[in-house]
């Protein structure tokens, strides 16, 4: 009989069963004079013990600013030494901290406000060329949750000053009251079916995540860790932060968006240990005209997720890099979010050619879309995880919550995968009609609604194009109006300050009809593979 795909991920080491905080309490109480948290753009640098006191000033903070128990607070700005405070100072009071894009423009801020209701919003003023302050001004009437605004640049002060009359008593009296198993996080994910949903995650949920993910690249208290990628996604903040916090690692911080030269400088001057990024930012960083410049010979490992790696950049990141131990992650916000990782040893073939095996105290399987049944290893099927990482729900979204995990609770993830022998996976493809451009997840019908608010269009399908640089870019094929019509320039500028700019579309076609299946359904992979013909013979 054939061996099925199906692996679960034994391990002699427990699951943490602890707050956030009670975690980064011990870590404090071991480590207190080693670095934490750095931040050379902002020309900062703490000691654990440092960082556990400006917490402890923000938390104080946010009580005296009304915030309570279960309350959300949302946090809206690139990386930032602030950023990393108030991830932990919400969990240190129970709050639950709502992820918002940096990228993000008003229809999508204001969705996100509105359906998590945040009651506070901390955030930068701007962010490279969008102001902030316009978007919340314009947003704000429409948003009733919100009654509170915290920039950056102008309140952060003013927030730890009101904190002065809250005493430590009064947040310990708090923490007595806190299970690992509250809510802690949201954070919006795009699906392909309906508005962004905002996947809702526990202390348990993201803690132990992080943990087993620094368990796996043999993390302890020497390690400095370079994180260029942000922290709104999973990557930055589990990965990144609550790797590092659960082993007595420097969180290295290069800029508040990624910089390729700027990364490199980081990693000399700190002698990082580690560094993450998606293979885009690896490439940028080895392709610099300056890389040669730069001492990297304190590296030893580090994360490539987000995208499929091409083999010739693993081989410079490890031989140019000095990152001979660099892992693969794969997994998905809904599940905390890595449900796969490589081992520091792996086999170059393992590294680029699969996402590598289960997770510590994780069970994954692979099964047929259609019966649900588990397949043969080296079958290829719907790959589904179970285990203390799958996300509390949805937020305030019960259906959508019912329609991914199931009965018997397993994350139905709609990646298509194959599984190995020895339990290696390998993503094959996906059975939503996600666009991944640049690490970035982007939900096609998200796009095509923002198009039918255009009174000149009658019909708009988006698909995703494969590009070199980004993996995959955003394509729009529409169909306007009897007698109506648009530019490409038009469109593209009707989409500026309305959706985040790498959600507008690099393509467009304009067309009266669309491949359509017998029954009247439209058929995106014909849309795909005419695109593909046309953009090639175009030279595009």
């Amino acid at each position: 009989m054939n061996k099925l795909s199906y692996e679960h991920g034994s391990s002699n080491q427990p699951l943490l069963g602890e707050t956030i905080t009670e975690r980064l309490r011990k870590t404090v109480e071991l480590f207190g004079d080693r670095d934490a948290l750095i931040v050379p753009y902002q020309n900062y640098k703490a000691t654990y013990l440092e960082f556990w006191q400006q917490i402890e000033e923000v938390a104080k903070g946010l009580l005296a600013f009304g915030v309570e128990k279960g309350d959300r607070v949302g946090i809206w700005s690139p990386n930032r030494l602030e950023w990393v405070i108030v991830q932990f100072a919400t969990a240190r009071i129970g709050a639950i901290l709502v992820n918002i894009n940096p990228a993000y423009k008003s229809a999508e801020l204001k969705f996100a406000l509105r359906q998590s209701e945040i009651s506070l919003l901390i955030m930068s003023e701007g962010f490279r060329k969008t102001s902030y302050f316009e978007i919340i001004q314009e947003v704000r009437q429409s948003c009733i949750h919100l009654k509170q605004i915290v920039i950056l640049d102008r309140d952060w002060q003013a927030l730890i000053e009101a904190g002065k009359r809250i005493s430590t008593a009064q947040i310990e009296e708090i923490e007595t009251h806190l299970q690992f198993d509250d809510p802690i996080n949201i954070q919006y994910t795009s699906g392909t079916t309906g508005f962004p949903k905002g996947a809702t995650l526990t202390h348990h949920n993201i803690l132990n995540n992080g943990y087993f993910i620094g368990e796996r690249l043999h993390y302890n208290e020497t390690d400095r860790v370079c994180i260029p990628v942000p922290f709104y996604h999973c990557f930055g903040m589990v990965l990144g932060n609550l790797a590092c916090i659960t082993h007595g690692s420097a969180m290295v911080i290069p800029g508040e968006a990624f910089d390729a030269e700027a990364v490199l400088q980081t990693v000399q001057n700190e002698k990082c240990t580690s560094l993450y990024g998606v293979p885009l930012m690896f490439i940028a960083e080895l392709e610099h005209p300056n890389f040669e410049k730069y001492d990297l010979s304190s590296l030893r490992t580090g994360i490539m997720a987000g995208a499929s790696c091409p083999e010739k950049a693993m081989l410079e990141v490890q031989e140019k890099m000095n990152m001979k131990e660099v892992a693969i992650c794969y997994g998905m916000t809904e599940t905390s979010p890595v449900s796969t990782q490589t081992f520091v040893n792996d086999a170059l073939s393992k590294r680029v050619g699969t996402v590598g095996r289960v997770h510590p105290h994780q069970e994954i399987k692979i099964v047929d879309p259609e019966t649900g049944k588990i397949v043969a290893r080296g079958e290829g099927g719907e790959f589904c995880t179970r285990g203390y990482s799958v996300m509390l729900k949805y937020w305030n979204n019960d259906e959508a919550t019912k329609s991914v995990i199931d009965a018997a609770g397993w994350m139905h993830t709609g990646d298509l995968a194959s599984m190995d022998e020895e339990g290696y996976v390998t993503i094959t493809g996906r059975i939503k009609d996600m666009i991944i451009r640049g690490g970035e997840n982007i939900s096609p019908f998200e796009i095509e609604e923002f198009f039918h608010s255009h009174e000149r269009i009658s019909e708009v399908y988006v698909i995703g194009m494969p590009d070199y640089k980004y993996g995959e870019v955003v394509m729009a094929w529409v169909k306007f109006k009897e007698g109506k019509s648009a530019t490409e320039e038009e469109l593209r500028d009707y989409c500026k300050g309305q959706i985040a700019t790498y959600k507008i579309p690099k393509y467009f076609k304009f067309t009266n009809e669309f491949p359509t299946t017998v029954t009247g359904k439209i058929r995106k992979i014909e849309m795909r593979e005419i695109s593909s013909r046309e953009l090639e013979l175009s030279g595009r």
